[in-house]
Order: C-alpha cells, then structure tokens, then sequence
C-alpha cells in the first residue's frame, strides 16, 4: 500500500480497492486527482475549494460515462465503481504529478511550446514520469480484482495487462497509439475501437510491430459518451431564426486559452447590446485563470456574468476548481442548452457536443487524432473550422439562409440529430463488450 500524504485517503484507498473488488464492472483511468470528492463519496470530510489536478477532462468523463450507463440514475458501487491511481500517488511520487501538471498547462496556454508537446508524444506517454508514480497505487486498487477490468487510458491498461489481469482497453479516438500494441499479442486483452477504420488501423500498427492480433479480441463499440449528455438531444430544436446560444469551452490542460481570449474580445461587445443575437457560456472548467480572465473581460465591457442557472443571462461562466463538479456544470448547464460549440476537436469535448445534438465549430488542433476527429465531423457537414480572428462575420454567414433554403447551422442541426448511433451508443456497446468478455473469462477457467 503507497504512503500517503493525507492520512485521511488512506480509508478512501481501502473503499476503493474493496468496491473494484466487488463491483459487477470495474473500471480505471488517469485523468487527474479529485480527492475531495473521493472524501465525499465515502462519507468523510471533504474540503470544496480545494483546486484538483487534472491532465484531461476526456479520460475522467468517459469513464464516468460508462459508469452512468450502468447506474442508471443513481451510483450504485456493486454495479460498476470507477478508480483513478493518480489520487493515491505516494508522497514520494508527489513531486512528479504536480511537474506533470505545470508542465501540461503551460504548453496548454503557450501555442509556441506545442513542438515540445509534439516530441512528448512522439516517444509516448509510457515515459512520462507520472506513469511510474501510479504503478504502485494501481496494483494495489486491482490486486484482489478477478474479474476483466475496463480500462479508460493506455498507461492503465499496459500496466495491468503487463501484470496478468485480463483488460478491457478503449481507445476513445479515432487513432492508434503505438503504446496500445506494446500487449497486443496477449490473449488477455481486449480492444474497444471508435469505428472500423480504428480497427484496421490497430490491426496494422499491431502487424508492424510483429505482434498477433486476433481481429475477434476487437470491438467496434464508438467513443463512451455519458448517457445523460445524450438525452439531451431529444429536446433540440434546431435552430432557425432567433438568440443564437454558445459554448466556448476549454479542456481538462486549459488549452486555446489565446484562441478564447481573442474570440471573448469580438463576443462582449456584442453582449453589452440591449438584444444581443447570441448568448453565451463560457467553460472554464478547473482553470482558475481562465476563469478569472472571462470576469476581468466582462467586466471590462461592463457585461453581467450571470448565474449557472440563469437561462436568461447573456454571459455564463462555468467554473469549479475540482473536475467532479466541474464536469456536472456541463452537464447540467451546457449541453441540454447550447445550440452549437466552439471548441478544439477533443475526443471529449466534441463527441460530447455531437451526442447532445449541438453544432461544432472547432478551435486549434493539438494531435494527430484531433485533426481526424475534425475531419470526420467536417465530413458529415456538422463541424467547421472557427475563424477566431472574425467569429462574428463567420457566424452570421452560418445563419444567413436565402428564401426557405436552410442555414449552414440549421443544416449542421439537422445533420447531427440524424447522425449514425454508433456516435450515440459508445457507453451501452462497451458495457455489452465486457460482457462478452467476462463470459469468455469465466468460460476459460473452468474448463
């Protein structure tokens, strides 16, 4: 068991490893750190305030969403429960996930320092000193842990596999790592892919690098998208005429910081009229600064930031220091209200904006998979790239429509709401993936 550097994880660790142990689907990811909630979900004494760690929203909020699927409304720890290692990282190994967090946000706000997250990626996250720190914690969370467990992010997934447990691995983008063959030979592990093409992607760069893949070990599943992100379609309209409502978002490292702030000086000016055409919230997430930028901006322009809750304001922030509850704002204020989102091409963010019937216009890249993302979604005439130097000419050609033709976003609307399931169904055919697994597992041992 690691030595912690609060004493009070030490109860959280034990109830996690004992609900990993029992629960009918374990799952386990790296996205960061929310101890606090951890402290609140075991009923101990938690610190709201406290600012979380976090490396990536998309690996938190898909495992999360794999976890609603089979809740249903209410969590439910003998049904399916959710461990992140990164919270239980041992005091020694501290040093390591706050160097990984600086040095992720400042790439994250500083676009000239993109080649050295280039060079990051191309040697691979398996060497990224954090990836070292969570072995410890990870084993101990999944020693007892018999059945297959689902994993949300390759280093998991490697470490376990490499360990002899049988893994679900998903790959939530539609593209292949490298890292994600390094076990591909092993019987024990099993791929969920975003689509075919992933598949034969896989299936190449495992032959490239000598290892045997049997085809059958592959599911085609789509992304995991919280069941209650895509319930939010049922109730879009799309949009014709009228306030046009926005998202702006960033993401779990704070990225397109530069991007939000040049498109936040064309916004406000148009939110200061008495009868702006659009509204707007901002998703600041667990940024502080970004979140403090937005406030110092508004009111600049002397434009109100109204409440979470506020339908009728023109200007909505939505920030929380720790991503649980970051994540629930989004969810509850965002995606049910938003006709269309201005983001980078995230496997989070996107997929999420897409399953909620909204429209994409899409803000730098940062990889290779985010560039196929865009293009699939360009593709299916549902996502363009934003002019962030003149959003608002942009926006108002999208909306021009001549006679009863439709407008580019009405079209986009439209398109999204009639979009294939698979983009919808990720959560519900992973969740039937291990199942076919965990039969085949049983199976194995007792013949």
């Amino acid at each position: 068991m690691p030595e912690l550097f609060d004493p009070v994880l030490e109860k959280t660790l034990r109830k996690d490893k004992k609900y990993l142990q029992s629960t009918q689907l374990p799952i386990v990811t790296v996205s960061g750190t929310y101890q606090e909630d951890l402290k609140k979900m075991h009923g101990l004494p938690d610190i709201d305030t406290t600012q979380d760690i976090v490396f990536s929203r998309a690996h938190y909020s898909m495992a999360v969403g794999v976890a609603c699927q089979v809740w249903g409304g209410k969590q439910d720890p003998k049904k399916a429960w959710l461990a992140d290692p990164t919270n239980y990282v041992s005091a020694d190994d501290w040093f390591s996930v706050q160097l990984t967090d600086k040095v992720g946000k400042t790439i994250a706000r500083y676009p000239i320092l993109k080649n050295v997250k280039d060079l990051i990626d191309r040697f691979g996250r398996q060497k990224l000193p954090i990836l070292n720190s969570i072995t410890e914690p990870l084993l101990y969370l999944t020693e007892s842990v018999n059945r297959p467990i689902l994993s949300l992010h390759v280093a998991t997934g490697n470490i376990l596999v490499g360990q002899g447990k049988t893994v679900l691995q998903v790959i939530t983008d539609p593209h292949v790592r490298y890292d994600y063959v390094t076990y591909a030979d092993q019987p024990n592990l099993y791929y969920c892919v975003f689509d075919e093409n992933t598949k034969l992607e896989l299936l190449e760069k495992a032959a490239l690098q000598d290892k045997k893949l049997d085809a059958s070990r592959i599911f085609v599943t789509g992304s995991p998208v919280d069941p209650r992100i895509v319930a939010c379609r049922e109730k879009k309209t799309p949009w014709r005429s009228g306030v046009l409502k926005l998202a702006l978002t960033t993401g779990g490292l704070g990225t397109n910081k530069t991007e939000i702030e040049q498109l936040l000086l064309q916004f406000l000016p148009e939110l200061r009229r008495q009868k702006p055409a659009l509204k707007l919230i901002v998703y600041a997430g667990t940024h502080h600064d970004i979140a403090t930028m937005v406030r110092e901006m508004a009111k600049q322009h002397r434009v109100a930031v109204g409440a979470d809750n506020d339908r009728s304001a023109k200007l909505r922030l939505l920030y929380h220091p720790q991503i649980v509850d970051a994540n629930e704002l989004l969810i509850k204020y965002a995606f049910p209200w938003a006709h269309g989102f201005i983001t980078k091409p995230s496997g989070d963010m996107t997929y999420d904006a897409v399953a909620a019937g909204c429209f994409v216009l899409t803000l730098r890249e940062w990889g290779e998979w985010e560039h196929r993302i865009r293009e699939i979604f360009e593709q299916q005439d549902i996502s363009r790239r934003a002019n962030v130097e003149q959003i608002l000419t942009q926006l108002a050609v999208l909306q021009s429509a001549q006679g009863k033709a439709q407008s580019w976003i009405e079209k986009a609307m439209h398109n999204v709401l009639r979009i294939d399931r698979l983009y919808l169904n990720g959560a519900k055919n992973i969740v039937a993936a291990y199942k076919q697994i965990s039969k085949l597992s049983v199976n194995r041992k007792t013949k």
